[in-house]
């Protein structure tokens, strides 16, 4: 226990694009602008601003055009180290990205076509040869890609889902040559043992340095579910500040692992991530108001009032 652990971490702030997209009631693009340059002061480097998804299908991304190009004017965006990955539907979507000069692009299918079908109106075979498509242009016009597989370990539709059919998914994705491959637990139903086994198989066919956890804390194990994996080497994690969260397609799917929850378990093993939490706390807060909602992470909760 606790013998192979990584020296340091790469965290994706997901929170201004899966940490919002639930929110029913339209948030500024001026807010959201606000909260990115927040996550940007706290030293995260990484940080999901947006999807360019159809505005009927996710009402808060409607100003993901707008948003972007006010994002293009920050001083942030010129700095290589900072990086703006932006999630990709569709072709439609993907020709938005590159008119807007968008560097990184998220690709997602799952492994269950129910959840597909339901998420994207398409099986999990449509979906990757809409993507061989976005692909090859992304590579003709020097667009990186990161993959993202949903329902890894369970499928609101189809119950638990194999290890197998989570290879399978992998090799798929390999073919497009992306530069990480982000494995979600969707419904946040994984557990510690299940990881455990599932990454055996995973760093079979993909080196751990490619490999990232988008953990769901539905049922309070994410945060175990990343010790396991960090035994495993993983060294790239999801994570929305403050456990903002849930996907719109997984009915009672409750927000990503909280940043802080994360950052905490880091600090306590010693893990460098270049985060500074007081920061981080300051971003989540103004965004939680913004929401009017309170944080479901343990760790947030008990700083925030600590430090009243």
């Amino acid at each position: 226990m606790l013998k192979n652990l990584p020296k340091k971490i790469k965290i994706v702030e997901v929170g201004p694009r899966d940490g919002l997209q639930n929110e029913k009631e339209f948030i500024s693009t001026d807010v959201k602008l606000n909260y990115i340059q927040k996550l940007i002061d706290s030293g995260l480097e990484t940080i999901e601003a947006t999807s360019f998804v159809s505005p009927r299908a996710i009402p808060q991304m409607k100003d993901s055009v707008d948003l972007f190009e006010k994002i293009k004017t920050t001083d942030s965006f010129k700095k290589s180290s900072v990086h703006f990955p932006c999630l990709v539907p569709n072709m439609k979507g993907f020709e938005t990205a590159l008119k807007l000069g968008v560097k990184e692009i998220s690709l997602f299918s799952a492994t269950s076509s129910e959840f597909t079908q339901k998420n994207i109106n398409a099986t999990v075979e449509e979906s990757f040869v809409r993507m061989e498509e976005i692909a090859k242009a992304a590579k003709e016009n020097s667009i990186r890609i990161r993959a993202y597989i949903s329902t890894a370990f369970g499928c609101p539709y189809n119950g638990e889902m194999p290890a197998s059919a989570l290879v399978d998914i992998i090799e798929r994705f390999e073919k497009l040559e992306p530069y990480e491959i982000s494995i979600g637990d969707t419904i946040g139903v994984a557990t510690p043992a299940q990881v455990d086994s599932y990454l055996k198989e995973v760093l079979k066919v993909v080196d751990k340095s490619r490999v990232a956890m988008h953990l769901h804390d539905t049922r309070g194990m994410a945060v175990a579910n990343t010790l396991v994996s960090l035994e495993h080497g993983i060294s790239i994690y999801d994570s929305s500040s403050g456990g903002l969260g849930g996907c719109p397609y997984a009915k009672g799917a409750t927000g990503n692992v909280a940043t802080e929850d994360l950052i905490y378990l880091f600090d306590s093993l010693g893990i460098e991530h270049g985060v500074d939490l007081e920061k981080l706390v300051d971003a989540s807060s103004y965004i939680l108001e913004a929401v009017k909602k309170k944080t479901p992470s343990k760790f947030l909760s008990a700083y925030l009032k600590s430090r009243k």
